[in-house]
């Protein structure tokens, strides 16, 4: 129940645990093999499992997604394992605001207007991959249905965002950057 009220005041602390696999003192075998496991930790081994890689650095990689939902969209994804957006705390701003700029230059780089770009990271238990990864997309989208897959809901009083399985890249920074955490219901 904590995780689908993750950002309301009666959470449990994260603080407490790892949020990273590499962050684990003794990573155990069933870490190792959650890794194993991992699709997009795929992206940057030696193989490049069969992804479109279209930016790379030290940290992050970059490419293209395998069902888009606009003509352009891509996946940001960090070179260590951070299973969601939900594991993130307020040191991570800054990871996130890198994979901001990354996934900006990228769309600049297909001539993509700024006004057009929309980025965010899907919520559990509504990602489909259990790897931190924010959408870079270049609107509009190919379809309502792909539409209705990113809503991005405004939040009112004290809430960054309104009740959604999507948090836009800036109201994630805000929620981080205030020390709360994001989930589905409003933070």
């Amino acid at each position: 129940m904590s995780e689908l009220f993750g950002c309301l005041v009666f959470r449990k602390s994260f603080s407490q645990r790892p949020h990273r696999l590499e962050d684990a003192a003794d990573v155990s075998e069933s870490k190792t093999a959650a890794r194993t496991r991992c699709v997009f930790c795929h992206a940057y081994s030696a193989n490049r499992g069969g992804f479109n890689i279209v930016w790379e650095d030290a940290d992050f990689l970059a490419f293209r997604d395998r069902s888009p939902s606009c003509l352009h969209h891509f996946q940001v994804i960090p070179k260590i394992h951070i299973a969601s957006v939900k594991d993130l705390t307020n040191s991570d701003a800054d990871m996130v605001r890198r994979m901001e700029e990354i996934g900006h230059s990228i769309l600049e780089q297909h001539n993509v207007p700024h006004t057009q770009h929309r980025m965010g990271f899907h919520i559990p238990p509504f990602n489909s991959v259990h790897h931190l990864h924010l959408h870079v997309q270049a609107l509009p989208y190919i379809s309502l249905t792909r539409r209705l897959k990113y809503p991005v809901i405004g939040g009112f009083g004290p809430f960054e965002k309104g009740f959604s399985w999507f948090a836009e890249v800036g109201q994630t920074m805000r929620i981080l950057e205030r020390g709360s955490k994001v989930g589905v219901f409003p933070c």
